[in-house]
């Protein structure tokens, strides 16, 4: 599956609703990266996962909906999020399976 350009790229998580800055740069800079196959990664603290993305339409807005499966402090994480673009950023939420969820916001590199 081929991903749309405007999703395409890396984009640096600056917010997010359950984790401060210093948090989601803890080990590397926090970020979403969509690639043009609809693979990617997802990384902030001490968490990174592997994306499969698939473009839907909800509510006849165009999102990016995701399922994630990673570790987070070595242990074994699986989830799914999605996100969409406003403007010059990218919005979205994360889940957790049976754990936290947040929400988050992201600029393209």
């Amino acid at each position: 599956m081929r991903m749309k350009k405007a999703y395409i790229g890396k984009w640096r998580i600056t917010e997010m609703e359950q984790w401060d800055e210093d948090y989601i740069d803890l080990v590397a800079p926090g970020h979403l990266t969509v690639k043009n196959d609809g693979t990617g990664l997802l990384a902030f603290g001490a968490f990174e996962a592997e994306i499969d993305c698939r473009l839907e339409s909800v509510h006849g807005v165009e999102r990016l909906e995701f399922s994630l499966m990673g570790s987070d402090e070595g242990d074994e994480v699986c989830g799914r999020g999605w996100a969409e673009i406003m403007g010059r950023n990218l919005k979205g939420r994360i889940y957790f399976h049976m754990g936290d969820d947040s929400s988050f916001s992201a600029v393209k590199k």
